[in-house]
């Protein structure tokens, strides 16, 4: 069953998309023409899918493994609560109705 998410681009427009069970976070943008990189197509290599999450989410999801944190600390607009990669983030129906951010390009 797919879930809903609210993803804001870079410009703060906001667009409603369907998530599907199949899909981590950053396929999800991806496929639905958001500007999200992804170089390293999902191997966690880059830090060119790094999105925003609210705190709570950010909270839920538990800690970054040690090779996203690495990516993450030297990206450009990197948050100590909120930044993760999105390509790490698999589809969990308790996501339904998240609101994620695109971070500035890196």
């Amino acid at each position: 069953m797919p879930t809903t998410i609210t993803a804001v681009d870079r410009d703060g427009t906001q667009h409603s998309l369907e998530w599907d069970e199949d899909q981590s976070l950053m396929e999800v943008l991806r496929d639905n023409d958001l500007p999200v990189l992804a170089s390293c197509g999902g191997t966690a290599s880059c830090a060119t899918c790094h999105v925003y999450l609210d705190e709570p989410v950010a909270v839920r999801l538990g800690a970054r493994s040690g090779d996203e944190e690495e990516l993450l600390a030297d990206a450009e607009g990197f948050r100590e609560c909120g930044s993760r990669l999105s390509c790490q983030i698999a589809h969990d129906q308790e996501l339904d109705g998240i609101r994620v951010e695109l971070a500035p390009e890196s």
